[in-house]
């Protein structure tokens, strides 16, 4: 664990091994605002001057992973996190970050980060407890913007012909604003892809049930990989979304969600995400390339 400066904060703390790193913020938060691979380019998004106002004052996405509470409202999900965060330093892998509650919403955010002694393997245990004097009705919401001018990849679910199942395999959720026509999508029996386009600003977002409990990412040879569990029969935010992504422009994030909690006054629902990064692999949008390296690499942190 090292103290760092990175994009002009000086409060970071810097996790790594011979084989990647990353770094969280403890200025504003919590915050990862790095993942990658010594040396080279930061797999997460960086927009440190972008603000959208709010009637809660200036929330400012900075880049990187964020914890948020869904389903998404304005101007409750954009409450600023502009300000330092408690931290604790747990060993030299792990950091625990918490954001206590603040009026209006009183919801308490906490991540823990940990990085693998070995490997590429990050976990984030993420935590909201709610601080109010009444019960509320959300879900921890991980969202990570992405180094725009990639890929993002979503996997169908196994398909069956209709003489084997009769049933729906899963949930896929559209935007007033999706527009499945767009260039940027392409659909293919096993998987979904979604290209950044900086030419285009107007946005596009999908959800899906993700039994498959994995979302991916590819830039310039760079594989993000992350997982998150699905719970069967549970309730999911956005009629049953528990991964979305979403892009604009150059913009672009991955984003896991975990079941609906109702929580009493003091009570908390967590979501554990694991990412993982590989370099030198070689795809683009057709199945045949995705099949050929993506299962293997799933099956590499299948072990893990």
């Amino acid at each position: 664990m090292e103290k760092v400066n990175y994009l002009n904060q000086p409060n970071c703390y810097r996790l790594s091994n011979e084989t990647v790193e990353a770094i969280v913020t403890t200025d504003i938060g919590p915050r990862i605002i790095r993942y990658g691979f010594p040396g080279q380019e930061n797999i997460l998004g960086e927009v440190p001057d972008t603000v959208i106002k709010t009637e809660l004052g200036d929330w400012k996405p900075f880049g990187g992973h964020r914890l948020w509470s869904a389903p998404e409202a304005k101007p409750r999900s954009y409450a600023p996190d502009n300000s330092p965060v408690e931290y604790d330093i747990q060993d030299d892998h792990t950091i625990r970050l918490i954001q206590r509650a603040e009026p209006p919403t009183n919801i308490e955010k906490e991540m823990i980060v940990k990085l693998d002694l070995e490997g590429s393997g990050l976990h984030i245990h993420h935590k909201l407890t709610n601080r109010n004097l009444w019960a509320v009705d959300v879900a921890p919401w991980a969202l990570t913007i992405m180094n725009g001018g990639g890929m993002a990849i979503l996997p169908q679910e196994p398909h069956r012909s209709w003489d084997e199942c009769l049933l729906p395999a899963r949930p896929m959720v559209l935007w007033y604003y999706t527009d499945l026509t767009d260039p940027r999508w392409r659909f293919s029996k096993k998987y979904i892809t979604l290209r950044t386009d900086e030419e285009r600003a107007e946005p596009q977002k999908i959800g899906i049930g993700n039994k498959q409990g994995w979302a991916a990412y590819h830039r310039h040879q760079t594989l993000f990989i992350k997982r998150a569990a699905y719970s069967e029969g549970a309730i999911y935010p956005d009629f049953g979304s528990s991964t979305e992504i979403y892009t604009a422009g150059s913009f672009i994030e991955l984003e896991t969600l975990a079941p609906m909690h109702h929580l009493e006054p003091g009570e908390s629902a967590e979501h554990v995400e694991r990412w993982n990064l590989f370099d030198e692999v070689e795809i683009d949008a057709s199945q045949d390339t995705l099949d050929a390296n993506i299962n293997a690499l799933l099956t590499r942190t299948d072990e893990q």
